[in-house]
């Protein structure tokens, strides 16, 4: 965020209807458990075409697209207010390729590059793509594996950008993994067969190493889960919210949180 954009952010808070909200903003936060926050909270941001649509009609969908960027780095600031762990946000689905032409993948690769600069911008998080890269053009391949390398070593939030992913795309991906490494041992498929366990599979999942997402949030007022992380939701909590993502607001945010913390978790007992 530029200083400018600092400036006339303070500005705008100074305002008396918006420092009132900011109020309430921050009584709101102050309630919250900490004990009983998630560590890992998932997000779907949806209806960023549906904004541009609503909100700039005129302009490319780029417009919408970038909106969603911006909104997408400011929930990372809350996140890592509240001491979030770990954020996931799907910013790009493996079906956009499939029902989308280039001229609309384009725009959200644009703007998906520009948020991956934004992010590791911050010294201290950590950022990951997770995905299919064999689905994105070399170059953004290149973009997004450089970005890991630049972050590796940050002990901050860890994010990951899940673009080029898709829930079936994982599994997939997982089995064949496991399969080569299995065989990589001298093992067979029988002898895999007997001795497969299920932390055998989560070993070989694009978000390995990481805790299973707590929360699971949905925009746009959409209230299915479209395959997005299939295998890790098993246990999750889920959060679904009528704004278009861009329109998504901190105090939405935080509502979540709330709903979340005032659930009992059984883990299917």
């Amino acid at each position: 965020m530029s200083r400018w954009e600092r400036f006339k952010e303070v500005v705008d808070r100074l305002h008396p209807s918006n420092l009132l909200y900011s109020t309430y903003e921050a009584r709101l936060l102050a309630e919250l458990d900490p004990d009983r926050l998630p560590r890992h909270v998932a997000v779907q941001a949806d209806g960023n075409r549906r904004w541009a649509k609503l909100n700039a009609p005129h302009q490319p969908l780029l417009t919408g697209y970038r909106a969603g960027g911006e909104k997408i780095a400011e929930f990372c600031d809350w996140c890592d207010e509240v001491g979030i762990q770990v954020v996931t946000l799907w910013v790009l689905s493996t079906d956009n390729f499939k029902r989308s032409g280039e001229d609309e993948v384009g725009p959200i690769l644009v703007a998906i590059r520009e948020l991956v600069d934004r992010l590791v911008r911050h010294p201290d998080w950590r950022v990951k793509a997770v995905g299919d890269p064999s689905l994105l053009p070399d170059d953004f391949a290149d973009h997004l594996r450089e970005a890991e390398a630049a972050t590796a070593g940050r002990a901050g939030m860890h994010i990951n950008i899940a673009v080029g992913y898709g829930g079936r795309h994982e599994l997939r991906d997982a089995v064949r993994s496991l399969l080569a490494d299995e065989s990589a041992k001298g093992n067979t498929l029988e002898h895999l067969a007997e001795t497969l366990e299920i932390d055998q599979i989560s070993g070989h999942l694009y978000t390995k190493g990481q805790p299973d997402p707590d929360l699971i949030i949905r925009t746009s007022g959409e209230q299915r889960m479209s395959g997005f992380l299939m295998w890790q939701s098993a246990h999750s909590e889920f959060y679904f919210c009528e704004a278009l993502w861009p329109d998504f607001r901190k105090v939405d945010f935080i509502r979540a949180l709330r709903s979340y913390a005032a659930r009992e978790r059984r883990y299917g007992r």
